[in-house]
């Protein structure tokens, strides 16, 4: 999953090197992630998906849609767009809707904006062809159900949209990769667990293939198999970021009420602060990462993506669960919401400490969004970045795929994929190479070259580790802090090694329209303290605006 850091963190923070790492001939320590890194693109080699046929991608739906016109569409607008769980809840209950017109209504926007037009955004991969069928199942059971106040804060009869790296029945898992085109299998954990809960499957979300560690050439939100994610507050103008792009395209286009991203570093924060939504990188073992396409099994997590925080608490709270199938898995004893009415209050940041980077204090937005959370309480300490590196960390990525790619492959994929191993999907690849690997595959060839032994990788994990914890806590301890005040994806990185949760909520946008989030960010397991900052500053900041083209 995709680290992306702005230009300055890469120059201030990590002291890149201007030439890359050769990882087959030099293994001194190299901070170097540029192949990972945001990229400039306005030219893309590909667009559309050479291998999703709209027309049979359709078929199934044709004759249960064929009753919903615009009439309908346009008559339900104002009791879906833009609303939060409870409130669709609420609709329902109150007969303005249906978790069936719910569905549909999804289903028509994704026909009407997503691909094959001049605003498509490429945003999703495959849909559910049993999702109508399961949503008038939710109806009928809803009919016989003790409806409770809590009931509206639960993911029943939403339509939640999975990364494609995630393993669900009924729907290729393919990681965005032409060799993984057939891969059907069983239901992830987390995947188990929202359909326990009883949430609707629409479909998957298209991504950066591999969680874009795979060519290290190209923008982020392309994979062969889904095409090229576009940003609907700029198409081709403005990066969707990624690697969760389809995920953070799609919640910001109202294409479902949720979607489902991973990230290993950056990929939950970065797509959801470029697509002005909600996004959260968990505390590693909140989430089991069972049946999910793996990076590394360091740093990888699955996490939420919604257009607000109350939504993200619950898809949350959905997905949490122990997997003992997971060996970092946490089995804690907690209550199965974070969200009830009245747990997030406006008094929730009073008297909370933050430390805000004094770099940033050059974007107007920022110390704007500084300005916001001061009126609610808080108080922002100016902090200056401690001076660590992140040594190895393309390493880390590198050694960790190596491992835990075949690992999936021989447990949890399908067992006719005809793959085995990172070196079988770069010789599958060799076979059409203009179709399955444009702009090459760099980076799949980095895993392959690079090598270590079990006391030097570990040595490579500890040091990571280490410096991420000293970048966060001592200053954490020298101003007593709460928590941390980044923007987008920034630090990213640190966070990923600390292994420490992540928030980030709208924060306004550029001069030239650019989304850009405030990041929340503090000490493991402080889940329920993020939600309820991010919740507070977004009631009174208000900066979401859906994008004006897709309503």
């Amino acid at each position: 999953m995709r680290l992306i850091l702005s230009l300055i963190t890469l120059c201030m923070i990590l002291s890149c090197k201007e030439s890359k790492s050769n990882v087959e001939t030099d293994k001194t320590p190299s901070t170097d992630i540029s192949d990972i890194s945001t990229k400039e693109f306005r030219e893309f080699k590909v667009l559309d998906s050479k291998y999703i046929n709209t027309t049979e991608l359709w078929e199934v739906f044709n004759t249960e849609l064929e009753d919903f016109n615009e009439a309908t569409y346009n008559s339900l607008k104002p009791f879906i767009l833009e609303q939060d769980i409870p409130t669709l809840h609420k609709n329902v209950q109150e007969g303005k809707l249906t978790y069936e017109l719910l569905t549909k209504f999804y289903l028509y926007r994704i026909r009407a904006f997503d691909r094959e037009n001049k605003l498509s955004l490429n945003s999703v991969i495959a849909l559910n062809p049993n999702v109508i069928a399961e949503a008038k199942a939710k109806d009928e059971q809803l009919k016989n159900m003790d409806i409770t106040e809590q009931f509206n804060f639960s993911v029943y009869g939403m339509p939640i949209l999975l990364k494609d790296n995630i393993n669900t029945s009924g729907m290729p898992t393919t990681a965005g990769a032409v060799a993984l085109q057939n891969n059907t299998t069983e239901d992830a954990f987390i995947v188990s667990q929202l359909k326990h809960e009883g949430a609707l499957v629409l479909g998957k979300a298209n991504l950066s293939e591999w969680a874009y560690f795979f060519c290290g050439d190209c923008p982020s939100g392309y994979s062969a198999i889904g095409g090229q994610t576009l940003n609907p507050y700029g198409r081709k103008i403005i990066d969707t970021g990624g690697s969760s792009s389809g995920s953070g395209v799609a919640v910001a286009a109202n294409f479902c009420v949720a979607a489902v991203g991973s990230e290993t570093s950056g990929s939950i924060l970065s797509p959801s602060s470029q697509n002005s939504i909600v996004g959260l990188k968990p505390t590693i073992g909140l989430l089991s990462r069972s049946g999910i396409v793996p990076i590394s099994s360091t740093l990888d997590t699955p996490g939420p993506m919604t257009k607000n925080v109350i939504d993200n608490a619950i898809l949350l709270a959905a997905m949490y669960g122990f997997d003992e199938a997971d060996d970092k898995s946490l089995n804690l004893k907690w209550p199965k919401a974070y969200y009830v009415d009245g747990d997030f209050s406006k008094d929730d940041l009073k008297g909370k400490r933050f430390g805000a980077f004094k770099r940033l204090m050059e974007d107007s937005l920022y110390v704007n969004a500084l300005s916001v959370l001061k009126a609610q309480g808080a108080e922002i300490i100016e902090i200056e970045e401690e001076e660590v590196q992140l040594p190895d960390f393309i390493r880390l990525l590198n050694l960790d795929m190596k491992a835990d790619l075949p690992t999936y492959l021989s447990t949890s994929a399908n067992a006719n994929v005809g793959v085995e191993s990172v070196q079988d999907v770069i010789e599958f690849n060799k076979k059409d190479s203009i179709k399955t690997m444009p702009y090459g595959q760099k980076l799949f060839e980095g895993i392959v070259a690079d090598s270590a032994t079990d006391s030097e990788f570990e040595s490579i994990k500890a040091t990571l580790k280490t410096n991420g914890k000293l970048y966060f806590d001592v200053p954490k301890k020298a101003h007593d802090l709460d928590g941390f005040l980044s923007i987008n994806n920034y630090h990213a990185g640190f966070a990923a090694v600390a292994e420490y949760p992540a928030l980030t909520v709208p924060m306004g946008y550029t001069i030239d329209g650019v989304p850009k989030g405030l990041t929340f960010i503090s000490t493991p397991l402080s889940e329920k303290n993020l939600l309820s900052w991010a919740y507070v500053y977004e009631v009174a900041s208000k900066k979401r605006i859906a994008p004006k083209n897709y309503n």
